[in-house]
């Protein structure tokens, strides 16, 4: 017999040139354990280093939560346990830091703690009418170290960001779409659908324009001057007009057919 799935699916469409990552514990509203922690660190390694997987999609299983963040009786212990016990150590990565490929949010209902903190290392946000946001970790007297006091004000505005931070409420999805946290809210059965219509005219582009305008637009948002932003993306334009998509992309468009990129 097939062994059961574990805590993450992770599945590779090549002909669609995309993956899909499912937190799959539904019992306990996909929360994070260790066991989810590291398979899901494996497949985005993973996923960023194959080369025929261009984009991802990352959504839960079920219909109650998308991710609602480490699980309290495993994982946050684990970290205060170290906070008293071990040396500080000092790290720079967070979810998805590294990855210029395009990852689609499909925010399947609560989105909440480190599910949030997950979801703003992503790209594109699609979201059911039912689910809900929120960094409540103030309200049991931590934070959210996941690299959201960074994140969330540099992608919505400053009095938004600090609410959700301080107070630790949750938004309602539309809510979260009025502040421009997410990009869509549709219906429950509508939210992988339209995370994967949004990924075939992802995939529809030059594979290494997009990666690389992914690249400029992340780096050029983490505080660099003008000069250094602007320097960094005549750096890395350079790189995309020197590959064979991007002749082939002009050329399809002038012989009026559709282009054929080959990611090189």
């Amino acid at each position: 017999m097939p062994s059961a799935p574990g805590p993450l699916i992770y599945q590779k469409d090549y002909a669609n040139k995309r993956a899909v990552l499912t937190f799959n514990r539904p019992e306990v509203m996909n929360s994070i354990n260790p066991e989810l922690g590291a398979a899901f660190r494996d497949a985005v390694d993973d996923f960023n280093n194959d080369d025929g997987l261009w984009l991802a999609i990352l959504t839960g299983a079920g219909d109650r939560a998308f991710c609602a963040g480490a699980d309290l009786g495993s994982t946050i212990p684990n970290q205060t346990a170290a906070a008293h016990d071990e040396e500080l150590a000092i790290s720079e990565d967070r979810p998805f830091t590294g990855v210029f490929k395009p990852i689609i949010a499909a925010v399947n209902g609560y989105c909440i703690a480190g599910g949030m903190e997950i979801m703003l290392g992503t790209d594109i946000r699609v979201a059911a009418e039912t689910a809900e946001f929120g960094l409540q970790e103030v309200r049991w007297a931590i934070v959210p170290s996941a690299g959201s006091h960074i994140r969330l004000p540099r992608q919505i505005p400053w009095a938004w960001a600090m609410e959700i931070l301080l107070t630790g409420q949750r938004l309602k999805a539309q809510q979260a779409l009025q502040i421009g946290l997410i990009n869509r809210v549709v219906a429950q059965e509508d939210v992988l659908p339209t995370a994967h219509a949004i990924a075939d005219k992802i995939c529809a582009n030059g594979p290494i324009a997009v990666r690389t305008a992914k690249e400029i637009a992340v780096r050029g948002a983490m505080g660099m001057s003008w000069e250094h932003a602007f320097g960094m993306e005549s750096l890395l334009s350079r790189r995309v007009f020197s590959t064979e998509d991007a002749v082939e992309g002009p050329k399809s468009f002038m012989e009026q057919r559709p282009p054929v990129y080959k990611n090189r």
